[in-house]
């Protein structure tokens, strides 16, 4: 994982696909209801960063495997 600071709010970050299937998921159970307390803010703020991330994946899925190319990668 390498994390870069671009602004004073904002990151770059490079993760492997397992690193990120992992922290997807349990963003997903934490936002379908798992136990404990979590404040509501917290939780709507999962979710959406969960709708985003559905919606690159359908984007990425949807374009031609040469365009997603990184070559910075």
């Amino acid at each position: 994982m390498i994390v870069e600071r671009i602004r004073p709010v904002m990151l770059k970050v490079t993760i492997h696909a397992y690193e990120l299937s992992a922290l997807i998921a349990a963003a997903r159970w934490v936002v379908e209801g798992a136990p404990g307390e979590l404040p509501k803010e917290a939780r709507d703020q999962l979710q959406q960063v969960l709708e985003k991330y559905d919606a690159e994946i359908r984007r990425l899925d949807s374009t031609p495997a040469a365009e997603n190319l990184d070559v910075n990668a």
